[in-house]
């Protein structure tokens, strides 16, 4: 099939998906499902091999991310029905102001997204964004916007992540002036994120009926779901919201540090991966929060079996982009479409970025979209300088950044969880994406004229 033909079928598909969406007003899941298939009967897809292509997408990214948003909703209710969220923001609040909040909390944020992946982190800070909206009495997207997008940021810049860290091992990149120029180009990034942000927030966009009952923002002013004095401390919830954090650093560390075999390495390696640290924290949370405190149970089952249901909207969407995505990727979209950007002949930093971009456009993963580019210029970077290898690398990453849209997991867990409807994460998370990923690359190729 030829490229034109196939990347037309992409953008149709995309079209068509919006389309369901937005104004047929099918279930996002349900819509990606149908896409997927038209996709891959249009692109020659062999039909016995259609559903395993589905199946596999579907599979592959549910067994990555299930237990940990399952964990992260059953972590948050409890946090969430003890008071202490409101608690904590009510602490902070009173402490550094809205404003003041809103920067700190993204500032936390960029701290978080080193060690953890992104979606972990953002589940981890749901419960915060919750809180705080509450007491604040104001729209989620107001912290939840600069906090994910910096999250974001991090992820496919610093080589603490897969993305970059395979990248720099594909294009030979030093790994530690890597590391130092991701952070440095990171932060004003981040700090455009946030900015841009706070312009999106001047407008006020309808959130959807579960995030407005579970924020129960309808509430009169002096209501709240647990009394003051009932409420356990900012400092306890803190510490329980950084134990997974320190649990995954940690393991992260052992198995950088410790030889192959230590036995220490083997038990740090285990609790810090993110189930088992989620599973610590929750275990710790309900016993600190729940059971300490006089709960029954009874009372502490119920609560974790509510949270199980306003999950699976998330788990089931973001399940159904990873198919979507897998069609993309085996019906070669992403190849056609970087063949294509190769014939152009574009100095290699720009077109680093436009193929890792248009990559993450037609495929949705951002990791896939920075492994691909960086497979694909092997060839190119050689006799580049140290230096100028690292930037190739980074315009890469950034590329991965932008154009988070309805083919992203990630686009569905952030919108689903911020009560976001498609057109206006579209208007919100995909322009703040592009704006960020645009940032990065213009900063690199400036470093690229003076380093």
């Amino acid at each position: 099939m030829s490229t034109a033909l196939l990347l037309t079928i992409a953008v149709a598909s995309v079209l068509i998906l919006l389309l369901l969406v937005i104004k047929a007003k099918v279930h996002p899941f349900v819509a990606l499902l149908v896409v997927s298939l038209l996709v891959a009967i249009a692109t020659g897809i062999p039909a016995d091999n259609i559903m395993k292509v589905i199946s596999a997408g579907m599979g592959g990214l549910l067994g990555s991310i299930t237990i940990i948003i399952v964990l992260g909703a059953m972590l948050g209710a409890i946090i969430e029905c003890s008071g202490g969220a409101e608690s904590l923001a009510q602490r902070f609040t009173q402490a550094l102001g809205i404003k003041r909040t809103v920067a700190a909390l993204t500032m936390a944020a960029f701290i978080l997204g080193i060690p953890v992946f992104f979606e972990v982190g953002f589940i981890i800070v749901i419960p915060l964004i919750y809180g705080f909206t509450k007491v604040a009495r104001v729209s989620p997207l107001k912290y939840g916007l600069p906090m994910a997008g910096v999250m974001l940021t991090v992820h496919v810049a610093l080589p603490t992540h897969p993305g970059a860290a395979a990248a720099a091992g594909l294009l030979g990149s030093d790994m530690g002036w890597l590391m130092l120029l991701g952070i440095a180009v990171s932060i004003p990034v981040g700090v455009v994120g946030y900015f841009v942000a706070k312009a999106m927030n001047r407008r006020q966009y309808q959130l959807s009926v579960s995030v407005l009952e579970q924020l129960q923002l309808a509430k009169p002013e002096g209501s709240q779901s647990a009394k003051d004095e009932q409420a356990p401390g900012a400092w306890l919830i803190s510490s329980l919201i950084v134990v997974p954090i320190v649990l995954i650093v940690v393991g992260t560390l052992a198995h950088s540090v410790l030889p192959e075999g230590n036995v220490i390495r083997q038990v740090l390696t285990l609790v810090g991966t993110p189930a088992i640290a989620l599973l610590i924290a929750l275990a710790l949370s309900a016993w600190l929060l729940g059971l300490r405190r006089g709960w029954s149970r009874d009372k502490l089952s119920d609560l974790l079996d509510r949270a199980i249901p306003s999950s699976a909207g998330v788990i089931l969407v973001a399940g159904a982009g990873g198919a979507f995505g897998k069609v993309l990727v085996e019906s070669g979209v992403g190849k056609a479409l970087a063949l294509s950007l190769e014939t152009i002949n574009l100095p290699l930093i720009p077109a680093a970025f436009l193929l890792s971009l248009a990559l993450r456009a037609s495929q949705g993963s951002a990791t896939v979209a920075i492994l691909t580019t960086s497979g694909l210029l092997t060839q190119a970077v050689t006799g580049l300088s140290d230096m100028q290898l690292v930037l190739v690398t980074l315009s890469a990453c950034f590329g991965g950044l932008g154009l988070s849209h309805v083919n992203d997991a990630g686009f569905w867990v952030v919108t689903r969880y911020l009560g976001l409807s498609v057109a206006d994460g579209l208007k919100t998370w995909t322009v703040l994406t592009t704006a960020m990923g645009l940032t990065g690359f213009v900063l690199v190729w400036l470093l690229s004229a003076v380093l």
